[in-house]
């Protein structure tokens, strides 16, 4: 079934180009669940045999990302603190949360972007409490455009040197996927080393 869905995909990505390559990243990167493996690794696939051009795939990639991260944003800094001052209290939310939220995405919003859109089942999701923090457009902007940029590179090169192989696709994909964890839990503990001497000096 899972065959059959990617297959599927790269006739919708070849029928419809690059637009589709967009409007499936917008949707990945919004609120809807849905794995930008199955998209850009067949479309680098297609890049790989010359059907596609790479540059043209990453920046529908990242186009298409940085829409749906807006749309998150853009609901939660819109409607989010609206709904946690009239439900937040059910879940332990207060204004001293909220204000805790605004201060620590002032000072750390940068990082925590960058560090979740290549988290999985995090990427999707960070946007929505950096709209609710109200954090700096410009800032969010450059940070998570290197977060998606990064992780979309890391797949249409999976699929423009692997091919249509789904076992050595799934092999690879653990592995980076775990290179990149542990690249992230460096990148975290440097920044919280860095923030600690701050405090110290």
């Amino acid at each position: 079934m899972l065959k059959e869905l990617a297959q599927d995909l790269v006739d919708l990505i070849f029928d419809w180009g690059y637009l589709g390559i967009f409007l499936l990243m917008t949707v990945e990167s919004s609120f809807i669940p849905f794995p930008s493996e199955i998209v850009l690794i067949p479309a680098g696939y297609l890049a790989s045999k010359g059907d596609m051009n790479i540059g043209m795939i990453m920046f529908s990639a990242l186009v298409g990302s940085m829409a749906g991260a807006y749309i998150n944003y853009y609901l939660a800094l819109l409607l989010g603190r609206k709904i946690l001052r009239k439900y937040g209290r059910y879940f332990f939310i207060n204004e001293n949360a909220i204000e805790k939220m605004d201060n620590y995405f002032e000072k750390h919003g940068h990082i925590s972007t960058f560090i979740g859109r290549l988290l999985p089942g995090i990427r999707q999701l960070i946007s929505i409490p950096a709209g609710l923090a109200r954090m700096n457009l410009v800032v969010f902007s450059i940070y998570t455009a290197l977060g998606a940029g990064i992780w979309a590179f890391i797949l249409v090169m999976l699929g423009y040197a692997i091919g249509e192989n789904q076992e050595l696709i799934d092999t690879y994909l653990k592995q980076v996927t775990i290179i990149v964890l542990i690249a992230l839990f460096l990148l975290g503990s440097w920044y919280a080393y860095v923030q600690k001497q701050k405090k110290v000096k």
